[in-house]
C-alpha cells in the first residue's frame, strides 16, 4: 500500500480533506479544473481590486472554536488573516416595509438583549428559544469536535422538527418569529422542511462570534494547499477531469480534458454528486441511485453584485446587513417567479490595515435556477445578450433596494459585475447552481443522505453533498472522510488531547 490519494476538485472540501491526509503521511494529488484553486474561497480581480466570488461569514474561528481547532491542528491559524466583527453588532437587520432597524449583539446574553429591546413582552420566550438552540447545537457531537463513541447517537425530538415550528415552539409573537429566522439565506431554509438541527448549528455557530477574512479568502486555499506540499504532496490547477475508468469496480484511473491520466490507490471526489455521475463510467452507480440523486431538489442560488466604491465615498461596515422586503419574506426569500429582491445581504470585505472607508461591497440576493434555465445551454464567456440585459435589469433592482438603505448609494459606485446562478454551476461544476447542495427535509432525510463511502471499492465523497455545508461545515465533512482512512474518532481525539 502506497497510501496515495487522488482528490478530484479543489475547493474547500477538496483541500481540508487532502491536508488532513496528508498531515497522516498520505500522498496526495488534487486536481482542480479552474486556474485558481480554492472554489468558493477563490477571488478574481477585476480593475486591480480583488473580490471574494463568496460572501464569508466565518463563525468556529474564534480561540476554541471548531475551525479554530482543525486549523490549529493543521498548523495554519498562525498563517490566516482574521478580524472579527463588532461584538455589539454582528449582524443589522432593515425592513423596508415599516422602517425598522434591528441590530444583533454577539453572545447568548447580547442575542437575547438585542431582541428583547425590541420585544420586551417576549424576553422569557428569547431566553428559552436560545436555550433551545444551544441544546440542540449540542447533540450535534462532530459540530462540537467530540468523538462519537461506538454507540449510536440519540436526539431529542426537537432535533428533526421543520425549523419554522421549532421557532414557533418557543416564540409566540408572529413577528419575532419571522426576525429570528433572518438567518435562512445562509442556508437555503424551506418552511416545513428544513431540520431544525441546521437552523441550530448556524445560529450557536453566529452568536458564539463571527469574524471575516483579511484581504480576501484565498489565503486560506493557499494555506491547505502548502500543508499539501509540505508533506509531499500536488495541487494541480488547470485540470479538468472528464472520466473516471473503472475496472472490476474499483476505479482504475482519472483521465483530463487534455489527455493526461493520472492514478492512484484511493480516489476522493470532492465535486458535486451530480458531476460525478456524468464523468464516472457506466456500470459505477446503479440507475436507482442515479435516478435517486437526480431527484433530490437543490437548495436554491444567488444573483451577486460585486461594486468596486469611489474613494473615500462608503464607509466600512464591520458586521453583515440583511435588507428585508417585509416580516413575511423570510422564508421566501427567492420571490419563486414574484417580485424580486425579496431581500439582500450586504457585506464590505476588509483589506489588510482596513481603514475608515471601504474598498468595495458585495451584495447577495437568493435567486431560483429557474430564473436563469432558459440559457442553461450557455457557457460562460459565450451567453447571448438577451442573458446580460437580463442580468443589468437584476442589477438595477437590487441598486433600487440598496438606495431605499443607504440614499444616493449608486453615487458611490465606481464599477460594478455580477455573477448569476450559472455562473456558480460553470465555476463550480455544481447543478443548477444550489448554493448549499443538496436540500434537507426533515420528513424524508434519508433520501439526501449520501455516505462517504461508495460501492466502488476505493472512491470515496468528500464536500457539503455529504455532511453540512458553508466554511465550518465542509471541513467537518472533509474529517468523516478522513476518517475513513485513518478510523473512526482518530482525528477528533487526535484534535481533543492536542
Amino acid at each position: 500500500m502506497d497510501k496515495s490519494v487522488l482528490i478530484i476538485g479543489g475547493g474547500l472540501g477538496g483541500l481540508m480533506t487532502g491536508a488532513l491526509l496528508a498531515k497522516e503521511g498520505y500522498r496526495i494529488t488534487v486536481l482542480e479544473k479552474n486556474a485558481i484553486i480554492g472554489g468558493g474561497l477563490q477571488n478574481f480581480c477585476r480593475e486591480g481590486v480583488s473580490f471574494d466570488t463568496g460572501m464569508h461569514m466565518l463563525g468556529g474561528f474564534r480561540k476554541g472554536g471548531s475551525l479554530y481547532r482543525i486549523c490549529t491542528h493543521l498548523d495554519i491559524m498562525e498563517k490566516l488573516h482574521i478580524r472579527e466583527v463588532d461584538a455589539d453588532c454582528m449582524d443589522s437587520l432593515h425592513y423596508l416595509s415599516d422602517g425598522r432597524e434591528y441590530r444583533i449583539a454577539m453572545g447568548r446574553e447580547g442575542f437575547i438583549e438585542s431582541l428583547a429591546q425590541h420585544f420586551p413582552n417576549c424576553r422569557e420566550q428569547l431566553e428559552e428559544y436560545a436555550d433551545a438552540l444551544f441544546r440542540i447545537a449540542d447533540q450535534f457531537s462532530l459540530f462540537n469536535l467530540k468523538p462519537s463513541g461506538e454507540g449510536i447517537q440519540q436526539h431529542s425530538p426537537e432535533f428533526m422538527l421543520p425549523a419554522d415550528e421549532f421557532i414557533a415552539k418557543y416564540i409566540k409573537d408572529e413577528r419575532l418569529r419571522r426576525v429570528v429566522a433572518y438567518t435562512t439565506p445562509l442556508y437555503s431554509g424551506i418552511a416545513g422542511e428544513t431540520p431544525a438541527y441546521i437552523h441550530c448549528l448556524i445560529n450557536t455557530l453566529y452568536i458564539k462570534g463571527t469574524s471575516r477574512f483579511e484581504g480576501g479568502s484565498q489565503h486560506f486555499a493557499e494555506a491547505l494547499a502548502e500543508v499539501i506540499r509540505e508533506n509531499g504532496g500536488r495541487v494541480l490547477s488547470n485540470r479538468t477531469v472528464s472520466r473516471i475508468k473503472l475496472s472490476e469496480r474499483y476505479v482504475e484511473s482519472v483521465v483530463t480534458s487534455n489527455g493526461e491520466s493520472y492514478s492512484a490507490e484511493n480516489y476522493i471526489c470532492a465535486t458535486d454528486i451530480s458531476h460525478l455521475l456524468e464523468i464516472i463510467d457506466s456500470g459505477g452507480f446503479s440507475k436507482a441511485f442515479r435516478e435517486r440523486i437526480a431527484s433530490i431538489p437543490r437548495s436554491y442560488s444567488v444573483f451577486t453584485l460585486y461594486i468596486s466604491l469611489k474613494e473615500n465615498s462608503f464607509p466600512y461596515i464591520n458586521h453583515t446587513g440583511y435588507i428585508i422586503d417585509d416580516y413575511s419574506s423570510i422564508w421566501d426569500v427567492t420571490g419563486k417567479g414574484g417580485r424580486w429582491p425579496r431581500g439582500l445581504m450586504y457585506m464590505t470585505p476588509p483589506e489588510r490595515l482596513q481603514g475608515e472607508y471601504a474598498e468595495k461591497i458585495i451584495i447577495n440576493c437568493p435567486m431560483e435556477y429557474s430564473e436563469v434555465e432558459r440559457w442553461s445551454g450557455s457557457r460562460t464567456g459565450a451567453r447571448p445578450e438577451e442573458y446580460y440585459e437580463w442580468k443589468r435589469g437584476r442589477e438595477e433592482a437590487i441598486l433600487d433596494i440598496m438606495e431605499r438603505r443607504f440614499p444616493r448609494f449608486r453615487e458611490c459606485i465606481k464599477r460594478r459585475y455580477s455573477a448569476s446562478p450559472l455562473t456558480i454551476r460553470d465555476f463550480y461544476n455544481n447543478r443548477f447552481g444550489g448554493m448549499y447542495g443538496l436540500r434537507r427535509d426533515c420528513k424524508n432525510m434519508i433520501n439526501s443522505q449520501i455516505p462517504p463511502a461508495t460501492k466502488i471499492k476505493n472512491l470515496y465523497l468528500t464536500g457539503q453533498n455529504i455532511g453540512l455545508h458553508g466554511i465550518c461545515g465542509v471541513p467537518l465533512s472533509a474529517i468523516i472522510t478522513s476518517e475513513l482512512f485513518l478510523g473512526r474518532d482518530y482525528l477528533l481525539e487526535k484534535m481533543n488531547k492536542e
